[in-house]
Order: C-alpha cells, then sequence, then structure tokens
C-alpha cells in the first residue's frame, strides 16, 4: 500500500485580487517536481472568483476539463457555440480534444464563487471537442457515492474520454463505508476532503486535505463529522 497525504495548507497558492486558488498539483507559476499529477489526474484547482471577475477566452487540447461548482453561478462560453451557466451541484465537462477556446466568468456582482476544476489526459488525442453539464441532486449521494463522472457509459453520470470515475459523497458524522480498487496493480485513487474531516486505514484528513492511494484493493472510509468527499478513481 502506498499512500502520499496532502494537507490543506501545504497546496500551492496564487493570489490575484479577483482570484484566489489553491492547487494540488503543479500548476501556472506554482511548481513542485513532485507534485505532477497523479496518474492521469494532472490538475485539481479550488479557485474563488471574485464577483463580475474571471478568466478571459484561452484556449486548450487533449485535456478533459471537469468543473464541479460548490458555490455561485459560473457563466461559460466556447467555440464550439455553447453559451451555458453553471450552478451548485452541477458539473461540467469539456473534452478540449483537438482544440477549444472558452472563458469563465462569475455571473454575480455580488457574490464569489467556489469552485473545483480538474484536468484528466485523454486516452486518445485530438478528439472532436465536445461539452455537456448536468444537475446531480444532493439527496442522490447521501451517505453514499454518487458517480458523476466516468469514462464507462454509467447512466446519469457525464462522459469523459479516460478510464477514470469521479465521485461525490455527503455523509453523515458516524458513517462508514469501503470502496473496492479493481485492478489496483494499475490504478489508484485520490480522495479530496471537500469539508468536514474522515479517516481510512489508519489516516486523518481534514477539510480540504487530500491523498493518494495506490496498491491497495479496498478502502474504508469514515466520516468523523459531517463530510463532502471527492473521490477519483483514475488509471496510473
Amino acid at each position: 500500500m502506498n499512500v502520499n497525504i496532502q494537507r490543506s495548507e501545504d497546496r500551492g497558492h496564487a493570489e490575484h485580487g479577483w482570484l484566489h486558488s489553491r492547487f494540488s498539483f503543479s500548476f501556472a507559476d506554482y511548481y513542485n517536481p513532485g507534485k505532477m499529477g497523479f496518474g492521469a489526474l494532472r490538475v485539481l484547482n479550488d479557485d474563488i472568483i471574485e464577483p463580475s471577475e474571471g478568466f478571459g477566452t484561452h484556449p486548450h487540447s487533449n485535456m478533459e476539463i471537469i468543473t464541479i461548482m460548490l458555490k455561485g453561478v459560473l457563466g461559460h462560453k466556447d467555440s464550439t457555440g455553447n453559451a451555458k451557466t453553471l450552478k451548485e451541484d452541477e458539473i461540467q465537462v469539456m473534452s478540449a480534444g483537438s482544440g477549444i477556446q472558452h472563458s469563465e466568468y462569475n455571473n454575480s456582482k455580488t457574490e464569489s464563487l467556489n469552485l473545483l476544476q480538474i484536468w484528466i489526459f485523454t486516452k486518445e488525442r485530438n478528439i472532436r471537442p465536445r461539452y455537456d453539464q448536468r444537475y446531480f441532486s444532493p439527496q442522490e449521494r447521501k451517505n453514499k457515492l454518487q458517480t458523476v463522472v466516468s469514462g464507462k457509459d454509467i447512466p446519469g453520470a457525464l462522459y469523459i474520454h479516460q478510464d477514470a470515475y469521479l465521485s461525490l459523497g455527503d455523509f453523515e458524522k458516524g458513517t462508514s463505508f469501503s470502496y473496492r480498487i479493481e485492478e489496483p496493480e494499475n490504478r489508484g485513487v485520490y480522495l479530496f476532503v471537500i469539508d468536514g474531516s474522515v479517516s481510512f486505514n489508519g489516516e486523518y484528513l481534514f477539510k480540504r486535505d487530500a491523498a493518494e492511494i495506490s496498491g491497495l484493493k479496498e478502502i474504508n472510509i469514515h466520516a468523523d463529522e459531517n463530510s463532502r468527499i471527492l473521490l477519483i478513481d483514475i488509471p496510473l
């Protein structure tokens, strides 16, 4: 078993006045040679965007980009003609593929927003760009995992071009559950605590802590307080 714990305060960070970012892996001006990704998972950014601010039009390619809204309303426009808004409990998938340009802005003039943006390497290069988004009811993840993104055709989940699974779970204090990793020699789990605190296999994670877990067939997770987690099952 290999477990690498990353504490919230040890993440990279950037402060731009309008943007407050925390980086789980090397990104932009933050470079840590020991944090270049975890398998096919390349980026997990925890962003707070101030009112009416955002990212102007910029390009991406050959990456599956997943945005999980935690608070607020995000405005999205891209070069394929999509003009969408993304609200709390909605998730967006953008397959950049052969190339796409997009912009993202906080639609509120008074309230900041908070989102997680995740980049995963594609299993095929230069695919046709595509966009999708969906609302995921919190009731469907109460004391259980809710698969929200998948590289397989799972009913209700958003599709990406990679054999990865992203799941959210809202667990009440005292709740326990097990997660089985298929092919543990080739796959790992990135466990990110959005809120609360959890423990597993003698390790303790608190709000915005994360763990890279590999070489383990099963993870037994206990909610030490009311907690929300993101679990990413990823090829190594």
